[in-house]
């Protein structure tokens, strides 16, 4: 935890001075390496890892509909807060059709 809180504030330090770095740092799955790793040692079942897993490759991609109002901001003339709540509500659709995607899946 105290890595990843420590990851986290130094992107969000870096931000100001260097955005392109800060957002490759962020973008690094080092959250979904790090649980996976402790979901193995904690549980040391590996079918349960390789769920969370899977879970995790379909749920990368869709988390990106966060960014989707950003992408359009300029074109839909959305200021950040819209962007924002717009993102978010997003996830909420994204959560739907990851759960549905999951349970496809097995």
């Amino acid at each position: 935890m105290l890595l990843a809180a420590s990851v986290i504030g130094y992107a969000s330090w870096l931000s100001d001075k260097k955005p392109v770095l800060a957002g490759f740092i962020v973008a690094l799955p080092l959250v979904s390496i790090l649980a996976l790793l402790f979901s193995y040692i904690e549980h040391k079942d590996s079918q349960v890892s390789i769920t969370f897993a899977k879970s995790i490759i379909f749920g990368v991609p869709i988390s990106y509909l966060f960014f989707l109002p950003f992408l359009l901001a300029d074109r839909l003339h959305l200021v950040f807060w819209q962007s924002y709540v717009s993102g978010l509500l997003l996830l909420v659709v994204g959560y739907f059709l990851h759960r549905t995607i999951m349970i496809a899946i097995g």
